[in-house]
């Protein structure tokens, strides 16, 4: 069973909006540094990797990046609401919850952060991807098992869609990641669109019809 590893907190970056006409619907990342590119350039990362092969393969979708290297689901909570107002997307990708893990902050108010971003883009009309993360194993099994299956839960009670492991066949690759040890490189990065896009290619087709 592959674990996650630890990710650093870097300060907060920028979100990056890939340049479109404004009447392109729009996918909106929503995340931490996994999803922001920390440690790499912004165009290595997989959330640009993502907005070529959509350009690419013609979905007519564009691709905005609202990640923030540190976020807990808490900030992701207070930037939520402006970030759909603004943005107004057809698909929000969710991808939170891991520095809420590594500072130890109960796993029921990480749920519950979730949960409420969740209910509040659905209420929306718009469609989601869940992204899963795992901690590492010294957190203890009781949390580690508990901190994995939440996602899952998350996504069962709200009838969408759900990726169990962002980092599954990276994040015990060592030729994957950073010298850190904890963020994947510019190579690892393709793997992690490998992982993303089989969960986020079916919303795109349903949407189109």
């Amino acid at each position: 069973m592959l674990l996650a590893l630890a990710f650093a907190l870097p300060a907060a970056a920028a979100p990056q909006t890939q340049q479109a006409q404004p009447s392109t619907p729009a996918i909106l990342v929503f995340g931490d540094s996994l999803s922001a590119g920390y440690g790499i350039r912004v165009e290595q990362g997989w959330v640009s990797l993502l907005a070529r092969k959509i350009s690419q393969l013609g979905y007519g979708f564009r691709v905005i990046n609202a990640s923030v290297s540190g976020e807990t689901t808490e900030g992701g909570l207070g930037r939520l609401p402006h970030a759909l107002d603004v943005q107004q997307p057809r698909i929000l990708v969710l991808e939170l919850g891991a520095n809420d893990g590594l500072r130890s902050l109960p796993l029921a108010t990480t749920r519950d952060n979730l949960d409420k971003m969740i209910t509040l883009a659905q209420a929306r009309g718009i469609t989601l991807l869940l992204i899963g993360l795992r901690m590492p194993p010294n957190y203890g099994e009781r949390y580690t098992t508990a901190f994995y299956n939440m996602y899952g839960e998350l996504a069962q009670a709200h009838k969408i869609a759900l990726l169990p492991f962002l980092l599954d066949r990276v994040a015990l690759d060592p030729a994957l990641m950073q010298a850190d040890g904890l963020h994947p490189n510019e190579q690892g990065q393709p793997q992690l669109l490998d992982n993303v896009w089989p969960r986020l290619e079916p919303l795109l087709r349903a949407a189109r019809k």
